[in-house]
C-alpha cells in the first residue's frame, strides 16, 4: 500500500479522552474512531490488525479441530428465560422489542443459541464430541465504558462450546482449549498466563482466565514468579491425545496463578518469597466447563450407548478479539509509539524515500516495495512528499516492525537501511539483502520456506 493513498488520519497531540496508552496511541494511530461511549469504528489500520488477530484465532481452533459457524447479534428472550438467565444478568444486557412486541437482546454471550442448535439437530452420541465455535460482535452495556477497546461495550469475540458425552470427555475438551490459546496468544507475541479464576453469570468450577500483565489491568493477579518463564513454543500438539493435552495442563496451571477473586492467601504465602509475585493483568480470554448447567435446563440430551437420553456435558470458551489489539499494544510500545509483534502487524515493513522526486531514489523504493509484494509481503510504502523526520516519527507511531529507508547517499554505494522497530538498530546492507531479510524473518509467519 502506498501511504499517498491509503486513509491513516494519525493525531500529532495525545487526546484529552484517552486515559491508557492503548486507547492513546490508537486514536493517534488512525485506528479508531469513536462513535457513542465504549461504541468505536474501527478504520482501515485498526480493522486491518483485527483482521490479523481474527485469523490466528481461525487457524489455531481449525488445527484443534473445532468447527466455526455464525450466530446472530439479535437473540430472542425466551431463551435466556429457559435457562434462567434472563432475569439473573442484570443491567450490562441491552433488552430490545420489536415491531411484533417480542423480547429480543444483543447477545452478551451464546451459551443459549447454541444450546437451542444443538438440541435441533444432535440426538445420539454417535455425534460427539462437538465442538462449534464463531466470531461475533457482542454487546454489554458496561456502566462506565472506559480504556477504549480494553473495556468498551460494543466488541469482537471468539466464543466457542464444547458438546460432549460424559464429563472425562469435557474436561479434555477444556484442556484442547487451554493448548490452542497458549499456541493463539503466543503467535501473536503475547505471554497470556492462565490463571484460576471465577466463573460469573456463566458458571463453572472449572475455569481459567488468561491474563497479560500489564500496569493498566483490570484485575489484581498473584502468580509464582516461575511461571513466566514458561512458554508453549512450536510443539507438536495432538489434540486427540488426552494425556499431552493433560500434561499441557498441568504444566502451565500447577504453579500459583489466580485472579484477586480466586485469590488464597495461605497458598501464595507457601511459595518461596523471591517468587512472589502481584501485578495487574488485564483478561484475554477464558475456558469454562459447567457440566449440565444450560442442557438440563433446555433439554439438550442425546442417546447414549445403553438407549438413555442423557443430558450432554457443556464448556464455553472464549477470546477477546478486539480486547486482544489493545492488550497487545499495551504490552509492546515505547514513548515513541506502538511495537507491534510480527505475528499481528498491519504491515509488514515500512519503506521511507528519503527524497521523493529524486529518480534513482524513486526508482529503487518503486522496485523494493514490487519485490516484496512479489514474495507474498506485504509493505507500507511512505511516498509521500515530506521532511524525512515527519516519516520516520510517523513510522514510530503506527510500530511497524521493520522499516526500509531509501536516500540517494547510500544509493551511491547500492545499500539501504534496514532498521528494527523493538531494537533500533540498524544495518546497511542492498536493496537486494533487505528484501530477502525482511522475507526470512517473516517466513515463520506467512508459512513460507525460508529463502535460499
Amino acid at each position: 500500500m502506498r501511504l499517498s493513498r491509503y486513509f491513516l488520519p494519525v493525531l500529532k497531540e495525545d487526546p484529552k479522552e484517552a486515559q491508557i496508552v492503548s486507547h492513546r496511541l490508537m486514536l493517534r494511530a488512525g485506528m479508531i474512531k469513536q462513535q457513542t461511549a465504549g461504541i468505536y469504528s474501527w478504520l482501515p489500520m485498526g480493522f486491518k490488525v483485527l483482521r490479523r488477530i481474527e485469523q490466528i484465532v481461525h487457524e489455531e481452533q481449525a488445527r484443534a479441530g473445532h468447527i466455526p459457524m455464525l450466530m446472530p447479534t439479535l437473540q430472542p428472550a425466551d431463551l435466556w428465560r429457559e435457562s434462567g438467565r434472563y432475569d439473573d444478568y442484570g443491567e450490562e444486557m441491552l433488552r430490545v422489542t420489536d415491531r411484533h412486541k417480542r423480547d429480543l437482546l444483543y447477545g452478551p454471550t451464546n451459551e443459549e443459541m447454541i444450546t437451542d442448535i444443538f438440541r435441533a439437530h444432535v440426538g445420539s452420541y454417535k455425534d460427539l464430541p462437538l465442538t462449534l465455535y464463531h466470531i461475533q460482535w457482542k454487546f454489554r452495556d458496561e456502566i462506565r465504558p472506559r480504556f477504549g477497546v480494553m473495556r468498551g461495550r460494543e466488541f469482537l469475540m471468539k466464543d466457542g462450546y464444547n458438546f460432549n458425552l460424559t464429563k472425562e470427555a469435557a474436561l479434555h475438551a477444556y484442556n484442547r482449549h487451554l493448548v490452542s490459546y497458549l499456541r493463539s496468544y503466543e503467535r501473536m507475541g503475547l505471554q497470556a498466563i492462565p490463571m484460576r479464576a471465577d466463573g460469573g453469570p456463566i458458571g463453572g468450577d472449572y475455569t481459567h482466565e488468561f491474563l497479560v500483565l500489564a500496569e493498566t489491568g483490570e484485575s489484581e493477579v498473584f502468580y509464582d514468579s516461575q511461571i513466566t518463564d514458561l512458554t508453549f513454543g512450536d510443539r507438536a500438539i495432538d489434540y486427540d491425545d488426552v494425556a499431552q493435552c493433560q500434561a499441557v495442563l498441568e504444566e502451565f496451571t500447577s504453579r500459583y496463578a489466580r485472579t484477586d477473586e480466586t485469590h488464597d492467601a495461605a497458598l501464595f504465602a507457601q511459595i518461596p518469597e523471591d517468587r512472589r509475585r502481584s501485578a495487574r493483568g488485564i483478561e484475554v480470554g477464558q475456558i469454562f466447563y459447567f457440566g449440565t448447567k444450560y442442557s438440563e435446563p433446555m433439554g439438550a440430551t442425546v442417546v447414549g450407548p445403553d438407549g438413555a437420553r442423557v443430558p450432554v456435558h457443556m464448556g464455553s470458551h472464549g477470546i477477546g478479539v478486539s480486547r486482544l489489539l489493545g492488550a497487545i499494544i499495551e504490552a509492546s510500545h515505547d514513548d515513541k509509539g506502538i511495537i507491534w509483534p510480527e505475528g499481528v502487524t498491519p504491515f509488514h515493513v515500512g519503506i521511507v524515500n528519503l527524497k521523493q522526486g529524486d529518480v534513482s531514489t524513486d526508482s529503487a523504493c518503486e522496485a523494493i516495495y514490487a519485490e516484496l509484494r512479489a514474495r507474498g509481503l506485504d509493505p507500507l510504502y511512505d511516498d509521500r512528499d515530506e521532511r524525512a523526520g515527519a516519516k520516520f516519527a510517523g513510522m514510530d507511531l503506527i510500530g511497524l516492525p521493520w522499516r526500509i529507508t531509501v536516500g540517494p547517499r547510500g544509493l551511491a554505494s547500492n545499500k539501504v537501511e534496514l532498521t528494527s522497530r523493538r531494537s533500533g538498530e540498524s544495518e546497511e546492507m542492498s536493496p537486494q539483502e533487505a528484501v530477502a531479510r525482511v522475507q526470512a524473518i517473516y517466513a515463520p509467519v506467512l508459512g513460507q520456506a525460508a529463502p535460499a
